[in-house]
């Protein structure tokens, strides 16, 4: 799949992921990556720009494979952010798939 595609939808995939539950960022590449394919190293940057921006609030957990975790919940503004990206994503993607159909028509 082509670099820019995945770079523009990471921040979308990665708040609707976490509306499933608390999770940790290796976890959030693991689950996006049975999807698409997705560096691991591509999710902390974002996720410590959204914890940053208040989207998320984070935690640390205790693991039994090594040392804590941090995990990541979805802020009542991460919410809002989330449900305003799929409106905005919906709205693309049909304005997209117009251009696409009508490109392709003989």
């Amino acid at each position: 799949m082509n670099v820019q595609f995945k770079k523009g939808v990471l921040e979308i995939c990665v708040l609707v992921m976490a509306t499933k539950g608390d999770c940790y960022g290796y976890e959030l590449a693991v689950k996006i990556s049975e999807k698409f394919e997705v560096a691991v190293g591509s999710v902390y940057p974002l996720l410590s720009r959204l914890t940053q921006e208040g989207l998320f609030s984070t935690y640390l957990k205790e693991s039994s494979e090594g040392p804590p975790r941090k995990y990541y919940q979805l802020t009542a503004e991460g919410w809002q952010h989330m449900r305003q990206l799929i409106a905005e994503w919906q709205h693309f993607t049909v304005a997209v798939n117009e251009i696409i159909e009508e490109g392709l028509r003989p």
